[in-house]
């Protein structure tokens, strides 16, 4: 969230925007540069490069940016509460579907 919204500021230079959205595009991104069904190498992208890249991303921006961010969020936070029923609905009928279409071909209903 810091990423985002610093990448939104004004006093954020255009080629540290460009280097954060490709940094946070690529920890939301499917695809990774090592697929991860390659033993080992295919974690070490998400375990060093992400990382890696979050913390270029913000040294690059300037500190002031970053801490109003952060009290951005911590206001966001604070007004308003996250409800995740609509997603605990959906996964819930989900598993209901799927253990009843499972029962029907197991007992041939």
């Amino acid at each position: 969230m810091v990423l985002y919204l610093a990448y939104k500021d004004e006093r954020v230079s255009w080629y540290t925007k460009c280097f954060t959205a490709f940094v946070v595009a690529y920890a939301f991104s499917p695809i990774d540069l090592v697929p991860d069904f390659i033993p080992i190498l295919g974690y070490l992208d998400d375990l060093i490069l992400v990382p890696l890249g979050i913390k270029l991303a913000l040294g690059m921006i300037p500190k002031e940016v970053i801490v109003e961010s952060e009290g951005k969020i911590k206001e966001i936070d604070e007004r308003e509460q996250p409800n995740s029923w609509t997603a605990v609905i959906f996964i819930l009928l989900t598993w209901v579907i799927l253990l009843i279409w499972i029962t029907l071909e197991w007992f041939d209903l």
